[in-house]
């Protein structure tokens, strides 16, 4: 037993991928005792950990900030309860940190804890010494205690990127691409399953490439197939695949089984040739084009999620336009969009930066104008149909939910007037009656 039980508060930056990782730290301390909480806004925990996010500029930003606010409170905490001999432990994690470590600690003595992503044991090792425990023996392993609500976890099938993007670091944080065992992989989704959640959200730097390496042959069309029969849930989700060799079993995999949602998150990035070798992205606008239509021809209906880059060294105004068209006539479901940042150490840093920041917000802005009003049409097509939708939460006079063709935190949501209590988690029948850019009214269907 511990000898000190201590409250926890882990908070989580950037992707999904951070939030799996912050989940299974959270098992890992619940096993030994200690209270855990997700909450940005506590200040009685005896213990911090800042999982961090270094994807592109404006993230590691915000992990800096974060630092900056939590090791300011840890000194008010410290200094409020110095008589009584409490002192908050302060640690930073996960990828800024993989990328910044010697920097950061440098400029931030005041942390007390430094760990990258794959640190994890030694992290919790460093709690166990603060509440007086023996650490944990044997690897970490996946134990989840969730952040989400109950009834929707993500899934990471995979870690690491074995893809080599211009503009990307990730390769450089996370390492080789690795594929988890499919057993363990249905096992955890069972067991997430039975504890209530319904809606399966299937995660990693790239799910396409699943398998790869570990079977010889890429396997997600597998994997979906065991998920969609064996795990339970209702609801299945596929998330961060690639356009180039995409593996078109997957596709198959979704039209047999009811419970995978008609839905695919696909970051496109560019539409212009050029751009996408620069991007080393292995694809071209027709191999591009040619995708998305084999998408809508196999799975009529389906709603394609996809992210675009601006301000791409070399990106001139006639390829921006090119962008611009190809989203006027590729009509994306759900679409976001980012200025392009220099990262240190990939192939493209080598390029410059020529194109100003002013320009790329301008481009930014200019195509998510566009996407809006796309949107706004896509929904107002919807007005008088009957969707079902999954209920995640009460907020004012409204139940927040989603259609299968919305992914959480990052996509459209249905509100819903009721006359009666509706549970949350609970799949419910709804007529939409108003429609907006990004979001819908509803009511129950009689």
């Amino acid at each position: 037993m511990p000898q000190h039980r201590l409250s926890v508060n882990i908070i989580t930056l950037g992707c999904s991928k951070n939030t799996v990782d912050s989940e299974n730290l959270a098992g890992h301390l619940r096993a030994a005792g200690h209270t855990v909480h997700f909450d940005r806004l506590r200040n009685d925990a005896d213990v911090v950990i800042l999982n961090t996010c270094g994807f592109i500029g404006d993230a590691k930003q915000e992990s800096i900030n974060t630092l900056l606010a939590q090791s300011q409170a840890a000194s008010r905490f410290n200094a409020r309860h110095h008589a009584d001999g409490r002192r908050r432990l302060l640690i930073a994690s996960g990828c800024l940190v993989e990328r910044y470590r010697d920097q950061l600690q440098a400029e931030m003595p005041e942390v007390d804890a430094w760990f990258g992503v794959h640190q994890w044991g030694d992290l919790l090792s460093l709690v166990a010494a603060h509440a007086e425990q023996k650490a944990e023996s044997g690897a970490f392993t996946s134990r989840r205690g969730l952040s989400t609500p109950r009834h929707y976890a993500y899934l990471k099938i995979s870690e690491g990127c074995d893809r080599h993007c211009s503009y990307c670091a990730i390769p450089l944080i996370r390492g080789r691409h690795t594929s988890r065992p499919i057993e363990e992989i249905v096992s955890e989704a069972r067991q997430l399953v039975s504890q209530g959640v319904k809606e399966l959200i299937v995660i990693a730097q790239d799910t396409t490439y699943y398998g790869l390496d570990l079977y010889g042959r890429r396997r997600l069309g597998d994997l979906l197939d065991l998920l969609a029969t064996q795990s339970g849930a209702s609801w299945i989700r596929l998330h961060y695949t690639y356009p180039a060799s995409f593996p078109l079993d997957a596709i198959e995999a979704m039209r047999r089984h009811p419970n995978i949602c008609n839905y695919i998150d696909i970051p496109l990035q560019h539409i212009n040739s050029r751009i996408l070798r620069s991007m080393q992205r292995g694809i071209d606008r027709q191999g591009t084009l040619d995708l998305l239509q084999h998408f809508r021809q196999q799975l009529p209906g389906v709603a394609i999620r996809t992210t675009l880059i601006v301000g791409y060294p070399g990106e001139t105004a006639e390829d921006f336009e090119e962008l611009k068209q190809f989203v006027a006539d590729a009509r994306f479901d759900r679409m976001g969009c980012f200025a392009y940042s220099a990262e240190e150490g990939t192939p493209a840093e080598t390029l410059g930066d020529p194109v100003d920041d002013d320009e790329k917000q301008r481009r930014v802005d200019e195509l998510m104008a566009l996407q809006q009003s796309i949107s706004l049409q896509k929904n107002e097509a919807r007005v008088g149909t009957t969707c079902r939708v999954l209920v995640d939460r009460r907020e004012g006079d409204y139940y927040v939910a989603r259609t299968e063709y919305d992914s959480p935190d990052i996509d459209d949501e249905v509100l819903v007037t009721a006359s009666r209590r509706i549970p949350i988690g609970s799949f419910q029948q709804v007529v939409i009656t108003q429609a907006m850019e990004h979001d819908l009214m509803a009511r129950l269907a009689d």
